[in-house]
C-alpha cells in the first residue's frame, strides 16, 4: 500500500488553487506539516495572511514582483527559469529537513507549460520523494507523464467566467 499520493488539480476553470488550499488546511488541521510554494504569483494573494496564521503551514516566499509570462522577454523567461529551478532545490531541501508531510506546488504545471520550470526536475523529485510526503500540483495542461505519475487527477472545467463579461479579478475571490 502506498503511504502518500500525488494530486493534480488542472483545467481551465477557476478553483484549482482554492481546492488545493482546502486540502492544505485539512492536512494542517489534522496535525500534518504542510509546505506551500506558489509559482508565477507574487506574495500578495489574499490567502497569504490567513495561511501565515495557521499552525503547521509553512509558506515559502516567492518573488515580490511578477509579470505575466506573456509579457516577458526571452531573457526574462530564462532568468525566471533559473530562479525557479534553484528555488525548487531549496524547497526540496526544506521539505526533507523538516519532514514535511504535504507539499503544495501551486501553478507548477503552468510554469512548466510556459517554459520557466523544467519538468524533468519535478518528475525526478516525484519518483524519489519521501514515502510519507503527499504532493499537490496545480496548473493547466499537465503532461501525460505527470498524469501517469499522479494518483489523483481532477480537472476543473470552465463553463462560464465573469472575466468574459469584462469583470476583472476581485480581491478575495480570484486573487
Amino acid at each position: 500500500m502506498k503511504d502518500s499520493c500525488v494530486h493534480i488539480y488542472c483545467g481551465d476553470g477557476k478553483g484549482k488553487t482554492t481546492a488545493a488550499m482546502g486540502l492544505c488546511i485539512r492536512a494542517a488541521g489534522s496535525g500534518k506539516k504542510v509546505v506551500i510554494y506558489q509559482f508565477l504569483k507574487n506574495n500578495t494573494t489574499s490567502e497569504i495572511d490567513s495561511l501565515n496564521r495557521i499552525p503547521n503551514i509553512t509558506r515559502i516566499e516567492g518573488k515580490d514582483k511578477m509579470k505575466f509570462t506573456f509579457t516577458m522577454t526571452e531573457e526574462e523567461k530564462e532568468e525566471l527559469k533559473n530562479y525557479y529551478n534553484e528555488k525548487f532545490k531549496e524547497i526540496v531541501d526544506f521539505v526533507q529537513k523538516t519532514n514535511a508531510e504535504l507539499l503544495f506546488l501551486d501553478e507548477i504545471i503552468y510554469a512548466i507549460l510556459n517554459n520557466v520550470f523544467e519538468e524533468e526536475n519535478l518528475i525526478e523529485f516525484l519518483n524519489k520523494k519521501p514515502k510519507t510526503l503527499e504532493v499537490v500540483l496545480t496548473g493547466r495542461n499537465p503532461s501525460e507523464e505527470l498524469i501517469e505519475l499522479a494518483d489523483y487527477v481532477s480537472e476543473i472545467k470552465k463553463i462560464k467566467h465573469p472575466f468574459e463579461k469584462g469583470i476583472p479579478s476581485r480581491k478575495g475571490i480570484e486573487n
